[in-house]
């Protein structure tokens, strides 16, 4: 595993301690520093959105949901938590969000790899730029903010600058003595135990976290066993403020520890659709030894220097990542002769093909020579670490107004792939080793260095603020398969490209304006992709209008996504049997989203905020073609880009009084194609998904708290309060469900 350089730890060191004072924005979490200096003791720079004026004026679409909204439905599912905002695509997978899949406006869910997800501003996926699947996801429920960017200024975030940034927000240091005990229980087992504390005391400041959940799961495994989930986290911040009054620059240093860690027994392995309507929940007796534990820690140390001409931020981080999910990958045989996929079983179980198969993924039959059960583990170890440094200045230049923004970040990241696989044979409902040695079946690392820089200038004429920008990416990837007889297959690439940006807002009146946009996109290919696949590039705009007045808010944005060369990487998640990626050329995204947030004042003290949100998006294939990649297919002018709705709405209303407060979320999302040719019966060239798509989403979650003054807070919820059983996806192998109704209850009491 390859270390920070030295001349990497150097110049962060560096920069951190003795406070080089130049005018350096981070590339990647242009956070805004509080105006006020006497505050810096009390703020972390974690926000890339900044304070409610500027999310105001931005000439972008921006979301951010705080802390009293996060604790409004008490949500662990990141899904659910962005059902209320529009432009975000979601695919949902094993119902708690473990692994979830996010997109925006229109960029392919699948892991959530082609948008860029960041904790307090630091990219958090397990190898950004290598392996950018997000196999991890920090846990929600401790999160104070979730903050959305799409648009032009998407570009300061990177690698991915097609979509946008999702940022999760921690806990700040607090300025006294805080903390909180959060205890829920509820059924299927789920349990959460989440508490702080926190202080300064003088120029030292400190918070300890730590959260617990679980679930036994909401699955019936044939012939039992557990399919639920078990997370910890625990976290420690430590700050030191160096501001004096004697001095005009204010200081601030800040250390970050986290651990965290998993154990899930979740499978990639669905149902027929049969047997779905059956018994949605079931699992088969296949799936039994599937599970996922990992393990992820992250060391952060940040250095924050401000005056009145000037803001300086300087970050270095470490994050490893380690998993292990053994789950069933196929089937193999003794004889030659070909198997079916596990995908072609659960369309066709009761051919005469199949029926076998079929009865042994259920366990209703023993295995055969032919009906080896092979389960995959695919071991792996990541690590992302890296040096970024952020700053803005403003200044007057020939009577205008000018920000200037400007960034660098120095990253590295690994993934090392050691899979290997085992044969089982089904006996009695029970998968029994056949005692055959564990083979490897992929040694690989793959190692990426990239430099990124970006720049921007924001220049106000009276109503109208004109922000131009540019972006630049140098990325070196290295690939080595490490198994023995293929040292020679190894592979180093070079992608340099910059990426420019402009956007303008006009203020109308106090409370309205109008704002439009265009972008380069970008998203990189990993080293183990060949040097003659180009990487995925568009063009992106957007226009739109919006009008707030103390807390009331309405915006209406179109976009317009042109991609030239639009790249799908697929891995075992998506139904490919090794990580592969298709291109697919030109294709266009687009669509509208619409936001109304509108609160009434009632009588007796009461109030009735509701927040409505609508997107439409349409996709379009601009040419004929055939690929490999079964989501894919045979492709016709025309046809739609999979696993997209066409139609998404939410509605969230909260009735409110001094001391109770109830909350309902309704939300609807269209069917999504999960395959992009169109069904072709009797034609040789169906496809096992042509034409199908997963169930309307309808859903209704509801919340209710109580609070009982300083003796603390009682809360109830019920998520999927009508118990709808939809199919949300059949990848890879079979019909998966939503997750079904779940009864909370709990209690917070803070101190």
């Amino acid at each position: 595993m390859k270390k920070i350089s030295p001349t990497l730890l150097a110049a962060a060191v560096a920069s951190a301690l003795f406070n080089t004072q130049s005018a350096i924005a981070d590339d990647s979490a242009n956070e805004h520093i509080n105006d006020t200096a006497e505050n810096i003791e009390n703020t972390e720079h974690i926000s890339i959105i900044g304070g409610q004026a500027s999310l105001n004026k931005t000439a972008g679409s921006v979301a951010r949901i705080d802390e009293l909204a996060l604790e409004a439905y008490e949500f662990d599912d990141i899904a659910r938590v962005l059902a209320t905002v529009p432009g975000v695509n979601i695919r949902q997978e094993d119902g708690f969000g473990l692994r979830p899949n996010i997109g925006f406006r229109g960029v392919t869910p699948e892991r959530s790899k082609k948008i860029n997800i960041m904790e307090d501003g630091i990219l958090i996926g397990p190898a950004p730029y290598s392996a950018p699947a997000a196999y991890y996801f920090p846990i929600v429920s401790k999160m104070t903010a979730v903050e959305v960017t799409k648009g032009p200024s998407t570009i300061k975030y990177g690698p991915n600058t097609v979509a946008g940034a999702l940022n999760l927000v921690t806990r700040s240091i607090p300025a006294d003595a805080e903390g909180s005990l959060d205890l829920a229980f509820g059924t299927d087992g789920y349990y959460k135990a989440h508490t702080y504390y926190g202080s300064s005391v003088d120029k030292f400041g400190f918070l300890f976290e730590g959260i617990t959940l679980g679930s036994a799961g909401f699955k019936d495994l044939d012939g039992g066993g557990d399919t639920g989930f078990e997370k910890n986290d625990l976290s420690a911040k430590f700050s030191y403020d160096l501001s004096s009054a004697s001095n005009a620059t204010q200081q601030y240093f800040e250390l970050k520890l986290g651990y965290s860690d998993e154990i899930s027994d979740e499978t990639y392995l669905g149902l027929t659709d049969e047997d779905f309507a059956k018994t949605p929940n079931r699992r088969y007796a296949a799936s039994q030894l599937d599970s996922i534990d990992w393990e992820h820690t992250q060391i952060q140390l940040t250095h924050v220097a401000t005056n009145e001409d000037w803001e300086f931020t300087t970050r270095v981080y470490r994050h490893d990542f380690q998993r292990a999910w053994n789950k069933l990958d196929e089937f193999g045989s003794s004889f030659n002769g070909d198997i079916p996929s596990l995908q072609q079983i659960l369309i066709s179980p009761n051919s005469d093909e199949n029926i076998g198969f079929y009865n042994v993924l259920t366990g209703q039959a023993d295995s055969t020579a032919r009906e080896i059960l092979v389960l995959g583990n695919n071991d792996r170890e990541f690590f992302s670490q890296g040096i970024q440094m952020s700053g803005s200045a403003s200044a007057e230049l020939f009577a205008l107004e000018h920000t200037l923004n400007v960034g660098i970040r120095m990253h590295e990241d690994e993934i090392q792939r050691n899979h290997t696989q085992a044969n089982y044979f089904m006996r009695a409902g029970q998968l029994v080793s056949t005692m055959e040695d564990r083979v490897s079946t992929t040694t690989n690392t793959e190692f990426t260095r990239a430099w990124s820089v970006f720049i921007e200038d924001t220049i106000e004429f009276d109503a109208l603020t004109i922000t131009a920008g540019i972006r630049g990416e140098l990325i070196e990837g290295e690939y080595q398969n490490r198994a023995p007889g293929f040292e020679q297959d190894f592979q180093n690439k070079t992608t340099r490209i910059w990426l420019p940006s402009i956007s303008a807002y006009y203020a109308l009146n106090d409370n309205a304006g109008i704002f439009g946009g265009v972008h380069q996109g970008f998203v990189p290919t990993s080293p183990i992709q060949p040097e003659s696949i180009e990487v995925e590039q568009s063009n992106n705009f957007e226009i739109g209008y919006r009008f707030v007045d103390n807390g009331n808010r309405a915006e209406v944005i179109a976009f317009f996504s042109d991609y030239s060369n639009l790249l799908e990487s697929c891995s075992i998640s998506a139904g490919c049997d090794t990580d592969t990626t298709f291109a697919a050329g030109d294709v266009d995204v687009y669509g509208l989203e619409a936001l109304g947030a509108y609160t009434f004042e009632l009588s007796n003290g009461l109030s009735l905020p509701i927040t409505l949100s609508y997107t439409h998006t349409q996709s379009e294939f601009k040419q004929t073609f055939y690929s490999p990649f079964n989501q894919w297919g045979f492709v016709d002018v025309g046809n739609k880009v999979p696993y997209l709705a066409e139609n998404m709405i939410s509605m969230n209303a909260a009735l409110q009084a001094s001391k109770w407060d109830v909350s309902v979320l309704i939300s609807y999302t269209d069917g999504m194609p999960e395959s992009a040719q169109t069904a072709l019966s009797g034609d040789i060239r169906d496809s096992t998904l042509a034409g199908v798509v997963t169930d309307d989403l309808f859903n209704i979650d509801l919340s209710a708290g109580y609070n009982l003054g300083s003796a603390g807070r009682m809360y109830a919820k019920v998520d999927n309060i009508l118990d709808s059983n939809d199919i949300v996806s059949r990848r890879p192998f079979g019909a998966r469900p939503s997750k079904p109704r779940q009864f909370v209850l709990g209690y917070r009491y803070s101190f």
